[in-house]
């Protein structure tokens, strides 16, 4: 089994050969068909990087397969360019966003990248201009390690073209696009936002406070503009957010904000907590941002496991007084966050005191 162009490079050979079909989910259930037969299924280079291999195991028990992998496109591209593959971002966007891309674009940053088909080519040249890195060079590897390999140098804002199917492009980033920063507390205008907003500094406060591991799932309730939620999600490729919104404008403006760094990992959730929180699995972090109550505060306590971890923010006195009463009964720490902007005083500049947020943060 495989795709045809893999069962062309074949010479005569007496086995039956049946084409892997298109989606390639419909190949698996053919696949396990063939139980008890001596199968091998044909698959460019590594099967278990960004390839086939990972997905096919998944249906079949253990003893039914065995993998002998060849040099990945990505060993076969860096060959090619001369290129150390361990300082060199390697993605699979064959079926992923180009936006996947958008965090790591910097200048002087090497990329190999494999896509869906030769017009993909296009689209990542396109959106590399629009994103400010139009004078990225681009090596467009078709085929590679085949009878008809072809290598093509270009630029983003001039790709050539066209390319066909299999291709990788090498992106060597050049340009004077907005790079985003590696740390914690993203620039405001990053986001899409309605005013709704952790602001910068405070989110950086926040991150720091949630301390995101890898794997673990977040609960962003009053998800605002996704902020908080869409840092948690940058912060490892495994991290998880689910944020919990009430406003269905605001709730579409966080898809989009997800959406503009490829997270698919951000789930929105439309509600009003607690009640939208019932059959949500459970988190190892919570971030209430908005909306804070006892009734909130009581849910939290009862479906939460040991271990998890509560950052909240109250900016009235009310919701403050709730924090002291949950920090006296459940432990954890306090803190008062009282920052002030430069703004123009008249003729000259004097200090803008924004309002003071109380943030509690406790583990379980």
């Amino acid at each position: 089994m495989g795709p045809p162009r893999h069962l062309a490079l074949l010479p005569r050979v007496q086995a039956e050969r049946i084409a892997w079909p298109v989606p390639f989910a419909d190949g698996l259930p053919l696949l396990a068909s063939l139980r008890g037969r001596r199968v091998v299924v044909l698959a460019s280079g590594d099967p278990f990087w960004f390839g086939a291999g990972a997905v096919i195991a998944r249906h079949l028990s253990p003893e039914d397969w065995r993998a002998i992998p060849g040099p990945s496109t990505f060993s076969l591209a860096a060959a090619r360019l001369g290129w150390p593959l361990e300082r060199t971002l390697c993605m699979g966007l064959h079926a992923a966003p180009l936006a996947r891309l958008r965090r790591h674009l910097a200048p002087g940053l090497r990329a190999v990248l494999l896509l869906r088909d030769g017009a993909a080519v296009t689209e990542l040249a396109r959106y590399l201009v629009d994103e400010g890195f139009g004078a990225s060079r681009l090596t467009v590897m078709e085929a590679l390690g085949s009878p008809r390999e072809r290598v093509t140098a270009a630029r983003a804002d001039a790709p050539g073209g066209p390319f066909t199917h299999p291709v990788a492009v090498a992106v060597e980033v050049a340009g004077c696009g907005p790079v985003i920063s590696c740390a914690s507390g993203l620039e405001d205008s990053v986001f899409d936002t309605d005013g709704q907003i952790t602001k910068r500094p405070i989110r950086a406060l926040v991150l720091s406070s949630l301390a995101p591991r890898p794997g673990e799932t977040l609960w962003d309730i009053g998800g605002g503009s996704g902020s908080v939620s869409v840092e948690w999600c940058l912060s490892h490729p495994e991290t998880q957010a689910l944020s919990v919104e009430a406003r269905p404008d605001r709730a579409a403006r966080i898809r989009a904000n997800a959406a503009r760094f490829g997270l698919d990992r951000l789930r929105v959730i439309e509600g009003i907590a607690p009640a939208a929180l019932a059959e949500l699995d459970r988190p190892q972090a919570v971030f209430v941002g908005g909306g804070l109550s006892e009734a909130l505060l009581a849910a939290l306590e009862t479906r939460l496991s040991p271990g998890s971890r509560i950052v909240a923010h109250a900016v009235t006195l009310q919701t403050e007084a709730l924090l002291i009463a949950a920090a006296a009964r459940l432990g954890g720490d306090l803190f008062r966050i009282e920052l002030a902007e430069a703004a123009p005083l008249g003729t000259r500049t004097g200090w803008a005191p924004a309002r003071p947020i109380v943030q509690w943060r406790v583990t379980l």
